[in-house]
């Protein structure tokens, strides 16, 4: 008996595993097609073989979800989003993974049949995150790797929403759509479906003074995720879709995969040793771990030693793949044939509760030689590639009349054929509802706001930052990063800084966390009263959750989308301007074209800053020595000695690494005011006094030489 509690969620990179996977017992797959898919290097799916492989899962009763989980720029969404969905719509894709907002909201417009899940690239970690997407046609949630068993029961007790969770297979060290390690260091965006794998490479460990804490070791990469163990937990948890990873993987890996979540899926019993063991064997990095359901983070969750993925004995893989792979389990069908002479040809078929009857030519009474009965059987017998067998066949027949084969054969293909068509056509889709949505030209409204002078705000983490900061005569806005305070007396340290900046004729926001896990939610909702009442400007956020928290809660401030909330195309900007947002940051993966193309009106640009490569649960300082709650800079050193400085943010529980040196866009300030940006960050992060001093005084007087290495970060490359 199959549990229809849980979906076994399934990965296909190619055609030959979407058939092994659906063999060895998935409910569901998802694939990638030619175009929007999060890997860009799996074989993925051409249009003519998705839309076989959707007939392929349609008469088999499994579900199909096409990933469009990256993040589209503004040609992509305007000109080939609608047009690459279209077929499958029609054709009954059961739904899209999205990560891009714009997307999303583009998709649900456009297609508003078509069901939308959150890719696990939209980070979304708690209850408020969910309620917000809710709002935009979104029926499942693919929750964060990160988040833990209580915290998923309570989204989904408060929300209702269905919610997948990740069982099986690679887990990345980053929060997944908050990493740009591989973007930033060699131009392949993990928000585009390119990442490297730089998280796989060995580091070593430093703290602040240069003593190494571990040298050459993989703190970056992660164990294999296995929650087999864990699925009576799941269950509680409201856990539905139970996702597998693996769409570069082989297919006799996803499909062994699958065959034991079947079996402990439809059984719920304890897992054996030897199941266990063979499961191992399929493939693993370093052993597996569960960790993420049940704590914060931990250092027996990374594999320290070189991460290759590891197959065990290469005659189990034999023995998966004699069993699913390159196997086809045909559709039990009925057949009655009804032969008389005189009158058409009758041939009725039945799958299931679908019945189809085909009606051939007139029958002629035979000449010569009459038809035999067990010659009919035998030709209409014969089903060929089709997704069908005969479980039982009757034939009802005339002795004295004559059929060609040639007919015969049309007979059997056009019932066989008609009988898929009954089955599929409960899945098909009229492109009635449909329309293909225009964005407006960009370019074309680029002179459309008075030129202005530069407005600069200034972004810090430190009381000596926030010191420089303020007696500049430059900076007009001051973000002040939330993990700058104590919880315990966070409205005394609040209001401290508050008035410093008010009696320099500064606005201030504070930075909300970068991750809003329970224990932030829960802080943020105790103390609305005080938020509310403070004399703050706004808030800089980073997270749907905190976005819903502030349109929920603060009516009363601004918002400042940071550069994760990711508004890569004119219809994300749209999108968040209809919220009412005060700025959006620009994303720091466009590059100067792209930049020119995009709706910059209410746009903030970060022209300074290390930027940040990777937010992570893990804590680096914490698995290179211990955990002493200690905010403090340590540093990873590559094998090309470049330093990458690691920020743990304590009062959340993260970590943030940052690019090894800083970009610096003072040159092109003028080229990029001629693109209607005039709001301008200096992002301060790991700077001391005198280093914040300095680059402050660059922008104040641009003609200073300046000192130290930059880059210009990808304003001159961009990406794929």
């Amino acid at each position: 008996m199959i549990n229809k509690d849980f979906e076994i969620l399934a990965p296909a990179g190619s055609f030959q595993t979407f058939k092994a996977v659906i063999e060895a017992g998935a409910d569901a797959i998802y694939v990638g097609g030619a175009k929007f898919g999060a890997r860009a290097y799996a074989d993925n799916f051409s249009q003519e073989e998705l839309l076989e492989a959707l007939d392929y899962a349609h008469l088999r009763n499994k579900k199909v979800y096409l990933t469009v989980n990256t993040l589209l720029k503004n040609d992509e969404i305007n000109n080939k989003l609608y047009d690459y969905l279209l077929p499958f719509y029609e054709r009954g894709l059961d739904a899209v993974l999205v990560q891009d907002f714009g997307a999303l909201n583009y998709i649900h417009k456009a297609f508003p049949d078509l069901p939308i899940h959150t890719s696990t690239q939209m980070t979304v970690t708690g209850i408020e995150g969910v309620k917000f997407l809710q709002k935009y046609g979104v029926t499942r949630v693919v929750m964060a790797r990160e988040t833990s068993l209580p915290e998923m029961k309570r989204i989904h007790e408060e929300t209702g929403m269905e919610l997948e969770a990740f069982v099986h297979g690679a887990l990345c060290y980053c929060y997944s759509g908050q990493c740009l390690f591989s973007s930033l260091l060699g131009g392949r965006s993990g928000n585009r479906g390119r990442c490297a794998q730089p998280c796989r490479l060995p580091y070593t460990t430093l703290d602040s003074k240069g003593k190494v804490l571990l040298k050459d070791s993989y703190i970056l990469s992660m164990k294999d995720m296995c929650g087999i163990n864990n699925l009576k937990e799941l269950k509680d948890s409201g856990v539905y879709s139970l996702k597998i990873e693996g769409r570069m993987k082989k297919p006799e890996y996803a499909a062994g995969v699958v065959s034991f979540y079947r079996k402990y899926v439809d059984s719920m019993e304890s897992v054996t040793n030897y199941d266990f063991e063979s499961i191992k064997a399929l493939g693993n990095r370093c052993g597996f771990t569960d960790s993420y359901y049940h704590k914060h983070n931990s250092s027996d969750m990374i594999t320290y030693e070189k991460p290759n993925f590891a197959v065990g004995d290469e005659s189990f893989a034999s023995e998966i793949s004699s069993k699913y792979v390159d196997k086809e389990t045909k559709l039990p069908i009925t057949g009655f044939c009804e032969l008389n002479a005189g009158k058409n040809s009758f041939f009725t078929v039945q799958c299931q509760n679908y019945v189809y009857t085909e009606t051939g030519d007139v029958i002629d009474i035979a000449q010569k030689k009459p038809l035999i009965k067990e010659d009919v059987i035998k030709r209409l017998s014969k089903t060929g590639d089709t997704s069908f067998f005969f479980e039982e066949l009757d034939i009802s027949m005339d002795d004295n009349i004559f059929i060609p084969n040639g007919a015969l054969n049309e007979l059997r293909r056009n019932a066989l054929n008609g009988i898929k068509n009954q089955i599929l056509k409960e899945y098909f889709r009229s492109s009635e509802k449909c329309s293909k949505l225009t964005i407006k030209n960009s370019e074309a409204a680029q002179n459309i706001i008075d030129k202005c002078n530069a407005i600069y705000s200034a972004s810090i983490e430190t009381k000596e930052q926030l010191d420089e900061v303020c007696n500049s005569s430059i900076v007009s806005r001051v973000y002040i990063d939330w993990n700058r305070y104590s919880l315990a007396s966070f409205e005394k340290e609040l209001s401290v800084d508050i008035n410093l900046c008010l009696s320099k004729n500064k606005e201030m926001y504070i930075i909300l966390p970068a991750i809003c896990r329970d224990t932030t939610y829960r802080f943020i909702l105790s103390n609305i009263e005080a938020l509310s009442n403070a004399n703050l400007a706004g808030f800089l956020v980073k997270n749907y959750e905190e976005l819903s928290l502030c349109l929920n809660y603060f009516s009363n401030k601004k918002i400042v989308l940071d550069h994760n909330l990711y508004t890569y195309n004119n219809y994300a900007v749209e999108s968040f301007d209809k919220l009412g947002i005060f700025l959006n940051t620009m994303p720091l993966e466009l590059n100067s074209k792209e930049i020119a193309r995009r709706d910059n009106k209410n746009t903030e640009m970060i022209i300074y800053g290390y930027y940040p490569l990777m937010t992570s649960a893990q804590c680096v300082h914490k698995n290179s020595l211990k955990c002493d709650k200690c905010k403090q800079v340590t540093y990873l050193k590559d094998r090309y000695n470049k330093l990458f400085p690691v920020k743990n943010h304590c009062n959340e529980c993260y970590n943030v690494i940052y690019n090894t040196v800083p970009t610096l866009l003072l040159n092109d300030i003028n080229k990029i005011q001629s693109n209607n940006v005039y709001n301008f960050r200096l992002m301060f992060t790991v700077e001391d006094s005198k280093q914040t001093k300095e680059i402050l005084s660059y922008f104040e007087n641009p003609s200073l030489k300046r000192n130290g290495e930059y880059t210009n970060g990808h304003y001159k490359r961009g990406i794929e």
